[in-house]
């Protein structure tokens, strides 16, 4: 589990081919991403998934919803934004629900619907599939949420996208920790 954990790396969507997860296996990742920290059992979370003939039906609605915003003129950008939406065969749209609670401050639940994300992604990359965290135009743009069925009061937290791949990506840089650690010395 170290060694997967140390080589964790998502998987840019355009790298990723059909199959997605398959009915079994996705109810799989949706039951591993549900297990995080949830300060008062809120579950202020929840998914909206799409996959196969779905997946081509939300990918043509958000287009149609975001295909004003650029120029007719410029077809290789209207072609990459167009492709950008299909390249994953499994969209999972983790939509944040925190909300004032008398008790669980909403930062707690945030973080809660982050931590879905981040097992989601790391559950799917275990089950052999190629994964990525991504929110971009579609998780902030009011046609995009209301495509999506986001409510007023929810945020998209990330789309995941899941999908076969062939190629190991490449590693980022990592920070060293010496530049992101402090040993607290006390008062």
């Amino acid at each position: 589990m170290l060694d997967f954990l140390l080589r964790r790396r998502s998987v840019p969507p355009r790298l990723m081919r059909a199959p997605g997860p398959d009915q079994t296996q996705l109810e799989t990742l949706l039951t591993i991403a549900s297990r995080v920290p949830d300060h008062g059992k809120l579950a202020p979370w929840r998914f909206i998934v799409a996959s196969g003939e779905a997946r081509k039906k939300l990918a043509d609605a958000l287009w149609e919803a975001r295909k004003a915003d650029f120029d007719p003129d410029d077809v290789a950008r209207l072609t990459e934004e167009r492709t950008k939406l299909s390249d994953a065969p499994t969209l999972v749209v983790v939509v944040s629900q925190a909300a004032p609670h008398e008790k669980i401050p909403e930062w707690e639940q945030v973080l809660s619907a982050g931590a879905v994300c981040l097992n989601l992604v790391t559950a799917a990359l275990a089950m052999g599939y190629g994964a990525s965290w991504l929110t971009g135009w579609s998780a902030y743009d009011e046609r995009a949420r209301e495509t999506l069925g986001v409510a007023d009061g929810e945020k998209v937290a990330g789309i995941i996208y899941i999908g076969t791949f062939d190629m190991a990506p490449t590693d980022r840089p990592r920070p060293a920790l010496a530049d992101i650690v402090t040993a607290w010395q006390g008062g």
